[in-house]
């Protein structure tokens, strides 16, 4: 039975089940076949190596593992400085969570998510619609399909905007600088902002330093970077670079 069912929201999590399944399986094929030849060991060792590691993450993500997603997503709101009256945007919003506790902080916002639901995830507009009424929040919510690389909204519509992993996963902007502007674009003239993404993938983004320039030539007032990776509550071993290692936060004012 799915939390879904039990009239609990899901939020999902972040490292898919196949990634522990798949390289353990082939590990239990490799070390089958041990019995024909000792070299099938260290393939057999290295892939259920990768599939302790990713149970293990997957575990420390969880709720009941400490939540680190969910405390990474909170530094998406902890640093949006925002009095929160208005329309608040959320870009690629996926099952909804930083949506929905983005209406929670603020009472008074109207809160608006956008996600393309592709095939790669379990996430849905029913699904974010579902856990937005389970939050009690269903009616400052709404949800809809659209591209974070071309926003169905005018320029300046939102007060404020978050967003949360998901520019770098944005497949029809080949410059994901390209995105930041677009979101930038429909916030209004002194309006916040609060993007987590992962920045220090220097071969998308460049140089943090370097990206903020570039956001100011755009005419922002204030923008600055946040090395979110550091928090102390993520785990050294969840700090490697295929995982949250590059994490950052670009926050400011339009």
């Amino acid at each position: 039975m799915s939390p879904q069912t039990v009239g609990k929201p899901d939020y999902g999590n972040w490292v898919s089940k196949k990634f522990i399944y798949v390289p353990g399986i082939i590990g239990i094929v490799f070390l089958g076949l041990v019995f024909l030849s000792l070299w099938w060991v260290l393939p057999a060792l290295l892939f259920l190596a990768v599939a302790a590691y990713f149970g293990y993450a997957r575990y420390r993500f969880s709720s009941h593992g400490g939540d680190i997603q969910g405390q990474i997503r909170a530094l998406v709101l902890e640093h949006l400085d925002w009095e929160g009256t208005g329309q608040a945007l959320d870009i690629g919003c996926g099952n909804a969570a930083l949506a929905i506790a983005l209406a929670q902080k603020y009472p008074r916002a109207a809160v608006t998510g956008i996600d393309y639901w592709g095939g790669n995830w379990e996430y849905s507009q029913a699904v974010c619609e579902r856990n937005a009424q389970l939050e009690e929040v269903g009616e400052r919510t709404t949800f809809q399909k659209a591209s974070a690389s071309k926003l169905p909204f005018e320029d300046e519509t939102f007060d404020a905007a978050v967003s949360n992993l998901t520019f770098h996963e944005v497949g029809d902007s080949a410059d994901k600088r390209d995105v930041i502007r677009e979101a930038l674009r429909v916030i209004k003239k002194g309006g916040k902002f609060a993007f987590q993404d992962l920045f220090l993938m220097k071969p998308v983004y460049g140089e943090p330093q370097e990206l903020l320039e570039t956001i100011r030539s755009w005419g922002i007032e204030k923008v600055e970077f946040i090395e979110t990776r550091r928090a102390d509550f993520i785990p050294t071993a969840l700090k490697l670079p295929f995982m949250v290692g590059t994490l950052g936060l670009i926050v400011g004012t339009k």
